[in-house]
């Protein structure tokens, strides 16, 4: 199958996932959202639907009764622009190499440009993440320490179908000592398309008993690695933190930078992301059209 041309949209299919893949991977942000597999596993919360205008891929999405498109690859045209407002609230996720090169434009065209500051992905140094190094990842090291003083028999492997039962079994009780569905059905799709996506990940085990897993993808060329799914029982204290560092500790040698997504404007969890110390952020901006 091949996608259609722009005005014609079409709703995000596996049929299209090596042409939607192979210029996403291009893009060199970074964006988390901007893998096939993201798109995919998140279709169904933001209706998402696709087109294709010249070799350029738009997006469309609707989320909380307002509909919103997305240009990965590059700024569509002025004219084109214009007709996606008139079917759409607002431009959504415009990342740095999008907009710099058109900021001017963007303005003489009547959109406005404004930081979507809850949805800047973090941006950390593989190697600050694996190593832990220095005074200001003291604590973190300590969390560490104490996590496998606990549980002496914390142990790795590599995520594979022959173990898919137990880390589903992880996130089953996840979702129970939450209380909550949150990315349940994202989660779950994830781990039973894992291979298929392009997706590699690790689950943990303490005292032999299935305790965490994380899961995510290459991006930009092969440079950053997004963590996009990362979930643990609760009752083992330091988990996350003994996560966190175990996996990034895993990852080849050729990626430099690790994408732990946004913080979606929750308090609590941007302080957490932020005691981590960012190397910066893939940042991204709403536009909206100001006749």
């Amino acid at each position: 199958m091949v996608l259609p041309c722009y005005p014609e949209f079409v709703p995000i299919h596996v049929a299209y996932q090596a042409e939607i893949q192979a210029r996403l991977f291009q893009i060199p942000d970074g964006v988390s959202e901007y893998t096939f597999a993201n798109l995919y596993l998140f279709r169904n919360r933001y209706k998402y639907r696709i087109s294709l205008h010249k070799q350029s891929l738009i997006i469309s999405g609707e989320r909380e009764g307002k509909r919103f498109f997305m240009s990965p690859c590059e700024a569509p045209e002025q004219e084109i622009i214009r007709e996606l407002f008139e079917t759409h609230d607002y431009w959504k996720g415009i990342s740095d190499s999008v907009l710099r090169p058109n900021q001017e434009r963007f303005i003489q065209w009547g959109i406005e440009i404004t930081e979507d500051r809850d949805n800047f992905d973090y941006l950390y140094l593989k190697t600050d993440l694996a190593q832990l190094p220095g005074k200001k990842y003291h604590k973190k090291r300590n969390l560490v320490s104490a996590f496998l003083n606990a549980y002496r028999h914390a142990e790795e492997r590599p995520l594979s179908p022959e173990i898919l039962p137990q880390a589903m079994v992880v996130l089953d009780r996840w979702r129970e000592d939450k209380g909550a569905e949150g990315d349940y059905q994202a989660a779950k799709e994830a781990l039973e398309l894992f291979t298929s996506l392009g997706m590699q990940g690790t689950l943990y085990y303490i005292n032999g008993s299935p305790a965490g897993w994380c899961l995510g993808e290459a991006l930009a060329q092969g440079s950053i690695f997004a963590v996009h799914f990362e979930k643990a029982v609760d009752a083992y204290k330091g988990i996350y933190q003994f996560m966190n560092q175990t996996f990034a500790a895993s990852l080849p040698e050729g990626f430099t930078y690790i994408n732990r997504e946004q913080d979606l404007g929750d308090e609590g969890l941007r302080q957490a992301k932020m005691t981590y110390r960012p190397w910066g952020f893939v940042r991204k901006y709403t536009g909206h059209y100001k006749p």
